[in-house]
């Protein structure tokens, strides 16, 4: 029986993955910093589905609280509570309205969140995947400059690891909350990419895959916004104005599925370095950013990040 850790696997497409998961007989670690809506979780798919779920406490932009957990993870693994992890899914994530914040850490939240937390968790839960494992990173159609996803939240700008982490501080102009975002999407990709070649050169049969679920109204990123905006897009006006425009759009059900088909399924056991889009009830492999496959600038994010979470 597989196991999946997955973070953020209690609310929004993650709720909707650990269901398809359980569902399939696919043993579970909740990971998140909800306790109590964790152990309703996983309550309910214990007793629909008869699967184990264990759960560990882990906030994302804390590097200290994902150092806490992936040694937690670990030690269930050594003690023999769970198996070693089939896939681990990088799920969690958000964007930060308002004023500007840091991470315990002092770096901006919305790229200690989306993109350090998840670095530092790969590189320690990867010494416990199982030898044909998978790691999913949950990116977004944001990432893209070039697209309607991308061109209506705010251009990405360059993956600066350094310049991202300490953005609007000593005074600087810090960059919008949509291009934060979008930003942080475009390294998840890249990590998601640099990390496949990482793996093929080292002869690991782990592979590694970026995921756009597509624009799912009702999930925690649309819960940051608004009143007037959450009101809006509770409405069925918005999915229809954005598939008119060319938006990317999916549901919480159909994104949730395609993310545990990605983690799981067969048919994906040879998807490393790819970018999987889900898009009106279809998953398919497309491309991402023209930016997105440059080697030289992933390869930068990546030593910048381990010299970030090294220091932190």
């Amino acid at each position: 029986m597989a196991t999946v850790f997955i973070t953020g696997g209690h609310s929004g497409i993650g709720l909707e993955c650990s269901r398809q998961l359980a569902g399939r007989g696919v043993n579970l670690v909740l990971a998140g910093r909800s306790p109590d809506r964790m152990r309703e979780v996983a309550e309910e798919l214990r007793a629909r589905n008869g699967v184990e779920v264990a759960m560990v406490a882990l906030d994302t932009s804390s590097m200290a609280s994902v150092r806490e957990a992936a040694q937690t993870c670990r030690a269930m693994i050594e003690r023999g509570e769970i198996a070693p992890l089939d896939a681990l899914i990088c799920n969690a994530g958000g964007r930060f309205d308002g004023p500007e914040s840091y991470s315990p850490e002092g770096y901006e939240m919305t790229f200690a969140t989306n993109c350090l937390g998840h670095f530092l968790l790969v590189e320690l839960l990867l010494p416990a995947m199982a030898a044909d494992g998978r790691v999913i990173f949950t990116a977004s159609g944001t990432h893209d400059a070039d697209s309607m996803d991308g061109r209506l939240i705010g251009a990405a700008v360059a993956p600066n690891a350094v310049a991202l982490a300490n953005d609007g501080k000593n005074g600087a102009k810090p960059l919008s909350v949509g291009k934060r975002y979008a930003t942080s999407k475009l390294c998840t990709v890249m990590y998601a990419y640099e990390l496949a070649r990482r793996l093929e050169r080292e002869g690991s049969s782990i592979a590694s895959i970026a995921y756009d679920p597509g624009s799912v109204t009702g999930t925690g990123l649309v819960r940051d916004m608004p009143a007037a905006v959450r009101w809006v897009m509770s409405t069925s006006l918005p999915n229809r104005l954005m598939k008119l425009i060319g938006v990317t759009t999916s549901t919480a059900t159909f994104s949730g599925a395609a993310l545990a088909d990605l983690a799981v399924d067969p048919r994906y056991a040879d998807g490393t370095g790819g970018y999987f889009q889900a898009k009106e009830g279809k998953l398919s492999k497309v491309a991402s950013s023209k930016v997105s496959y440059d080697e030289q600038l992933a390869q930068t994010l990546w030593h910048d990040s381990e010299q970030l979470v090294d220091h932190s």
